[in-house]
């Protein structure tokens, strides 16, 4: 398969996405499992079925690991961001990340409240909209706004930050220049959070590491990492404050 008709098919998992979540009536309606909304469900079949008919592997949040043997996963989270989905705020996306032996190969994130649309492919740059990103120049945290993911337990010397529900948007948005940073604070994140998200940060010159030194590319469906992403004038400051803060007793 080539990177264009992998494109193609994630783009086409984003749209059947579209089309099951447009037939859910009530966005609130919740399942047995803590956290997942009926949305997840339906979304996630509709996903995967396109995925695995493709002959790609899947490594889902709602319905963990699908044919695992194939060369090429897509690691996908239907509906990242589903409370926003549930509240009608709009700012939750669908994301896709093709991995390979040799890492993140093709990604897509779409917000399907409006439309847009990030995609990246592995040594080709990273888009939104078709348009070419790249990440803020920022040089000084206290300049800088930051998205977070869980609540900060102390003023880290930024100038604002922003919590906003959906880590994949979020990061792209570090990605497009338009948050300079980003941190996950509490509790980790998922593979299908953020693997989308890191190709197009990576391909748009973003650094994406973990808080603790760990590989941020897994496909294990019970993995969690810290990631935290900046650009490069940025990123080790990020990171000292980060990992004073969390040291901290």
């Amino acid at each position: 398969m080539s990177d264009e008709e992998l494109v193609e098919v994630l783009d086409a998992a984003v749209g059947a996405v579209a089309r099951a979540l447009a037939d859910v009536g009530d966005l609130r309606v919740v399942t047995d499992r803590p956290g997942q909304y009926h949305l997840d469900v339906v979304t996630d079949e509709a996903a995967v079925d396109v995925l695995v008919g493709a002959g790609l592997g899947v490594v889902s949040e709602e319905s963990g690991v699908h044919h695992a043997e194939r060369e090429l996963t897509v690691v996908v989270d239907p509906i990242d961001g589903s409370t926003n989905a549930s509240r009608g705020v709009p700012w939750f996306a669908t994301s896709l990340c093709a991995v390979d032996g040799h890492g993140p190969r093709a990604a897509v994130v779409v917000n399907q409240a409006s439309g847009e649309r990030f995609a990246a492919v592995r040594g080709a740059g990273a888009t939104c909209d078709g348009r070419p990103v790249e990440p803020s120049a920022c040089r000084r945290l206290d300049d800088a706004i930051i998205g977070v993911s869980g609540l900060p337990g102390a003023h880290w010397g930024w100038a604002q930050f922003r919590a906003l529900g959906a880590a994949a948007l979020d990061l792209c948005y570090v990605a497009d220049g338009r948050l300079d940073g980003y941190v996950a604070l509490s509790g980790g994140l998922a593979p299908w959070d953020y693997l989308g998200a890191l190709l197009v940060c990576q391909e748009s010159g973003t650094e994406v590491v973990d808080a603790e030194g760990r590989p941020l590319v897994v496909l294990d469906h019970g993995a969690r990492r810290a990631p935290v992403a900046a650009p490069p004038t940025l990123l080790a400051e990020l990171l000292d404050v980060s990992g004073r803060v969390r040291d901290a007793p």
